[in-house]
């Protein structure tokens, strides 16, 4: 007892005691043990849990990239849950702060280990952070396979931003490369075995090898020569700027055009009398007032309505309500009276706005349910106010409906054929398609410049996020729709964007320094 207080007294170690303390709970000197030279960092039971550790480092940071990089289609995912819980709340953003706040936890947990193994001293993880790695862990792969059944898309859209990320993910995992290798000189000076040293050097060198090698087969269209980027991206506003106004409105389309949009996207209905109007869900539960004024026709298709019926209805108040988007600016009080004021709008008054500013449009059209009037005459009746009614000038709409392609070729051929699938340069050519409305997971390079030189222009959904816009733009789209004409708007060039010059001498300088102070840290 007498040496143990000597030894707190005398010996202290306030850095090692920390570190200790907030890894283990061990914060007295007597309850911490040095790893003795050729001995093992820490027990059998700890040695077992410590990959456990790695393990959930590893899913939590690719979990957190991951749904970092869904960012663009956070609005989507929040959608899909408002159809499963029928109340709209943005569970995109919690999953985010959750995924950061483990990734942190287990972070420090791991440079709290890995300090303690520069100092030679025993591992021993607490109990507490024993279950809190376990949840780490169980939470990052379940969330993973969750979203590899329900969205798997997400995976394609991991894969472009790694030609965005990929030069800079690379100087990161160098720069963890080099901080880790001050432990391990450590461990390989104090084993005692020449066989030891090389199970911990050899598998680190290989690493170490393999990071300064992958530059040689990584490809980003935003590394290029000066000169060759193309044209920025035209700019089509995904139901208005929905991030500015509730979508599918006046207010909404109005937004877009103020803020420099080239075209105008929206989705067509059409009512039980007859008469197209915009809206995109099958209900007018999530963007109407219909469950105060009609509370017990909530659940019933928006086509089964009479016009009449619809006007009634409020299609802006939901907007300030529930703030679709996490991102949302915050309104002036002029917007904000306008926005509670916005009815359901007409697809002719649409295209009278779109044709009085020179807007090229482009819209789903929903074909009605069972039972309705105008289930087999829909695209009929949606011609008729197209030709008839609006007045807009065919060579602005772009058509995107693939029924009765052939009939409205004939009745209209200054339409701009759109097909929202890929084909056969051959197919598209003899069914007169001049553009292709593809979602942004599609996007190639190779393919666009492929149709590009068929003089076949390629739109890509939904583009958002200023490093999708970049790809899309150094991939040589012609245009993208987004929720955000007035952020993309302002983009003078891509972002990321570098000479191969550039990226050489990057990736070069990163390696020369990384050998440097490794060969450094492993000589002293």
């Amino acid at each position: 007892v007498v040496r143990r207080r000597l030894l707190q007294r005398y010996e202290h170690q306030p850095f090692i005691s920390c570190l200790a303390g907030f890894y283990s709970c061990r914060w007295k000197r007597y309850q911490r043990k040095r790893t003795e030279p050729g001995k093992c960092c820490c027990k059998t039971r700890e040695c077992v849990f410590f990959p456990l550790l790695v393990g959930a480092f590893c899913f939590s940071l690719v979990f957190l990239y991951m749904w970092s990089e869904a960012k663009n289609d956070y609005n989507n995912f929040d959608w899909y849950n408002y159809g499963n819980l029928g109340f709209w709340f943005l569970w995109s953003l919690v999953l985010l702060i959750v995924a950061a706040i483990l990734f942190v936890y287990i972070t420090l947990l791991l440079v709290l280990a890995m300090c303690l193994l520069a100092e030679g001293q025993q591992l021993y993880l607490h109990w507490s952070h024993k279950i809190g790695t376990f949840l780490v862990l169980g939470f990052s792969i379940t969330a993973l396979c969750m979203l590899s059944v329900l969205w798997g898309d997400q995976w394609k859209t991991v894969r472009l931003s790694l030609q965005i990320t990929a030069p800079y993910l690379h100087i990161g995992a160098i720069t963890i490369m080099v901080l880790l290798s001050w432990p391990m000189a450590l461990h390989a000076i104090r084993a005692d075995k020449k066989v030891v040293q090389v199970i911990i050097v050899g598998p680190y060198l290989a690493i170490l090898l393999f990071l300064f090698l992958i530059p040689l087969g990584m490809y980003s269209p935003c590394i290029r020569e000066m000169g060759t980027l193309g044209p920025k991206p035209a700019l089509i506003g995904h139901r208005g700027a929905p991030m500015l106004a509730p979508e599918n409105t006046e207010m909404s389309f109005q937004k877009t055009i103020e803020h420099g949009g080239d075209g105008l996207e929206t989705d067509v209905t059409i009512s039980y009398d007859g008469v197209p109007f915009l809206m995109h869900d099958s209900t007018l539960r999530r963007t109407t007032n219909i469950k105060e004024v009609y509370p017990n026709d909530t659940a019933q298709n928006a086509a089964l309505f009479s016009w009449d019926t619809l006007q009634e209805l409020n299609a802006g108040t939901w907007f300030l309500k529930d703030k679709p988007f996490s991102c949302m600016g915050s309104l002036s009080r002029a917007d904000q009276n306008q926005a509670m004021n916005q009815s359901i709008y007409k697809l002719s008054n649409f295209l009278r706005l779109a044709d009085s500013q020179n807007k090229l449009v482009i819209f789903d059209l929903y074909r009605p349910p069972e039972k309705h009037p105008y289930r087999n005459s829909w695209i009929n009746r949606t011609l008729e106010v197209i030709l008839s009614e609006s007045g807009i000038r065919p060579h602005l709409v772009l058509w995107l409906e693939n029924d009765m392609r052939s009939f409205v070729q004939s009745v209209a051929p200054g339409f701009q054929q759109t097909m929202g699938s890929k084909a056969p340069v051959e197919d598209l050519l003899m069914g007169n398609i001049v553009k292709l409305n593809l979602a942004y997971t599609e996007m190639s390079s190779e393919d666009i410049r492929k149709y590009a030189e068929a003089n076949i222009t390629t739109n890509f959904y939904v583009v958002s996020e200023p490093w999708l816009f970049s790809l899309a733009w150094c991939s040589g789209a012609h245009s993208v729709t987004t929720n955000a004409v007035h952020t993309l708007k302002n983009l003078s060039q891509p972002l990321f964007l570098m000479t191969p010059q550039q990226y050489n001498i990057m990736w070069i300088l990163t390696d020369l320094t990384s050998v440097l102070l490794i060969s450094l840290i492993f000589a002293l």
